[in-house]
């Protein structure tokens, strides 16, 4: 029969062992162990980038919300009290859309109000924690545009009912995106039209300048929250008149200095 000093060595053996795989293992916080043969491939999200044969590596998608005065007001919040707030998609949410095409877009599931919001994207190339804003900018890599869609009537009933609306905004192909241009080559972008059409009717159209948090405000607050790392991307937030489009509709997005982004809803 098995004595309590049995159990006792068994146990302190086990703990000691999974300690030391542990400390062996994992190099710093967060990170995975490396060894090991993995049952099935999963495969890398990139998206190309501009005038190479780079591409660059999507590690998690941040997004701010209401981050334009205008769609704020829209969206029933108080612009001048609200401080910002992020969310996440998941980044196989990301749609590549080459410039010059038209990439169908599927409807999704679920949803009977689907709506576009255009949006400039950051690329961070540099992380960090408790980034100050004066230097914030330092750490982004490049630049893109790209569609936060989002199923609005998901969105809205989840927070009717004070539960998290994820499923309004991370799903599958939620964040179609445009290719990478690097800072060195295009620079930063403080301001420049922002507009998108849905079968060439203009539905938004504001400037960059109106953002309420800049880009270097957005990644100074983000890293208070979460330590950044190369890979991860910051949608910027939309502007007013957000809405939705039905299958047929071809959704053309603008930001001065970037190659338009289309899409065909299917």
């Amino acid at each position: 029969m098995e004595t309590a000093m049995q159990r006792r060595k068994f146990f302190e053996g086990t703990v000691a062992a999974a300690s030391a795989a542990a400390l062996g293992g994992c190099a710093a916080p967060g990170q995975a162990q490396a060894a090991g043969r993995t049952p099935f491939a999963v495969p890398a999200i990139t998206i190309p980038v501009v005038g190479s044969d780079e591409v660059f590596p999507v590690r998690r998608i941040y997004c701010i919300g209401r981050n334009y005065r205008a769609h704020s007001i829209e969206m029933g919040s108080n612009p001048d009290r609200e401080p910002p707030f992020f969310f996440q998609k998941p980044t196989d949410a990301i749609q590549y859309v080459a410039p010059g095409t038209v990439a169908d877009h599927p409807y999704p599931s679920l949803t009977k109000n689907y709506h576009y919001e255009a949006e400039l994207v950051a690329m961070i190339g540099k992380g960090g924690r408790n980034i100050p804003v004066a230097t914030a900018l330092e750490h982004v890599w490049g630049y893109t545009l790209g569609l936060d869609m989002t199923r609005r009537d998901l969105q809205r009933a989840m927070g009717d009912e004070k539960k998290p609306w994820e499923i309004g905004k991370s799903f599958d192909r939620s964040a179609p995106i445009g290719p990478v241009h690097k800072v060195a080559q295009i620079g930063h972008f403080a301001k420049g039209a922002i507009w998108l059409k849905v079968n060439g009717q203009v539905k938004q159209n504001a400037n960059l300048s109106q953002m309420i948090w800049s880009v270097a405000e957005q990644i100074s607050k983000l890293s208070e929250a979460n330590e950044l790392f190369p890979g991860d991307i910051i949608y910027s937030g939309t502007p007013e008149n957000v809405g939705p489009v039905v299958r047929g509709d071809v959704i053309e997005m603008h930001i001065d200095g970037l190659p338009n982004l289309s899409v065909k809803i299917v």
